[in-house]
């Protein structure tokens, strides 16, 4: 069989052949048919540095059809759609037994397809976010950055029933995206002051809300902004990561607002990750609208490539394995 690895070397993707994995009692064995890469983790902890990356590492969301049983497992039948927490196989085995609080698969519901089911981990951690800011129909939340955690968030937050979600963004491609997943106002970064245009939007008071999404080199910037964005009495949740540097806290601005990092309660992982399969199967989130690219897994390097390169051009970008 064939797997995505990342040896020795920045950018350096390539195809490994290994024997397809024998599985333990609690295991089952998934034949993949579509993964998806990580733009955050995959690009920015993995394919930019030099050393090497445990094959184990490398993707997080598959999903497949279940090959083998082991014999302590119950739920999981040979034929069963399963989308499970697993890197870029062609097979992966998964625990499916340890932690039943922490589910790494779960059958897909006829409604999910392949593709869309690729999004259920995070879709799953989309879901645990919005709740815990325990926004509602009277709240106002700003969401920055619109890549596949603030789309998500966006998604989840409109589906908890959240009353007014604005985004910001700065590339044309995720603005116009947000818009048409339902956010009620879209602001582009790069054609407004955004911290100006949250003020006049929730009249001088700023956000009950703000989630930055942004992460990366642009994330301690947003972060500052955030501080400006955010009403007296109001949560900043913080979910980007992969700044390398610290974030600008300014007690001035953070004195008589909350502060969270992300954060997943893993006693709510299980019935997150249910309610997201129920959103999914509803229509209520539509992560396959995030998919702006499909590759054949003997493309994964161009796929990285990709993903690396033209930030403007790209969402979600699939690796295929039934074809």
């Amino acid at each position: 069989m064939k797997r995505v690895a990342k040896p020795a070397g920045a950018y350096n993707i390539v195809l490994e052949d290994v024997e397809v994995p024998s599985i333990a009692s609690t295991e089952i064995l998934i034949r993949a048919e579509r993964s998806l890469i990580s733009r955050g983790s995959e690009i920015w902890r993995r394919y930019v540095r030099e050393e090497a990356i445990d094959h184990r590492s490398m993707g997080y969301s598959l999903v497949g059809k279940v090959e083998e049983v082991g014999v302590e497992v119950e739920g999981f039948s040979v034929g069963d759609r399963v989308a499970a927490l697993a890197p870029h196989a062609q097979y992966v085995n998964v625990d499916v037994v340890e932690d039943r609080h922490k589910p790494a698969a779960v059958c897909l519901p006829d409604e999910v397809s392949a593709e869309a089911g690729t999004f259920w981990p995070l879709g799953t951690s989309s879901v645990l976010w919005m709740w815990q800011t325990e926004a509602g129909a009277g709240d106002t939340m700003v969401i920055q950055g619109q890549g596949l955690v603030g789309s998500g968030c966006l998604q989840a937050a409109k589906a908890q029933g959240v009353g007014r979600v604005i985004v910001v963004d700065g590339l044309p491609l995720r603005c116009d995206l947000a818009l048409s997943l339902g956010a009620d106002e879209v602001i582009d970064a790069c054609a407004v002051d955004p911290i100006a245009r949250v003020l006049e939007l929730t009249d001088g008071q700023g956000a009950d809300v703000v989630v930055e999404a942004v992460g990366g080199r642009a994330g301690a910037a947003a972060f500052a902004q955030a501080q400006d964005m955010l009403k007296r009495g109001g949560l900043l949740q913080v979910l980007g990561l992969y700044e390398e540097e610290p974030l600008p806290l300014y007690s001035d601005k953070i004195m008589g607002k909350r502060l969270v990092g992300s954060y997943l309660d893993a006693s709510q992982r299980a019935e997150g990750a249910a309610r997201t399969l129920q959103l999914l199967a509803s229509g209520q989130i539509q992560f396959d609208k995030m998919i702006t690219h499909r590759f054949a897994y003997t493309e994964a390097a161009e796929a990285f490539d990709l993903l690396y390169k033209r930030l403007g051009e790209t969402m979600a970008v699939l690796l295929t394995w039934d074809e």
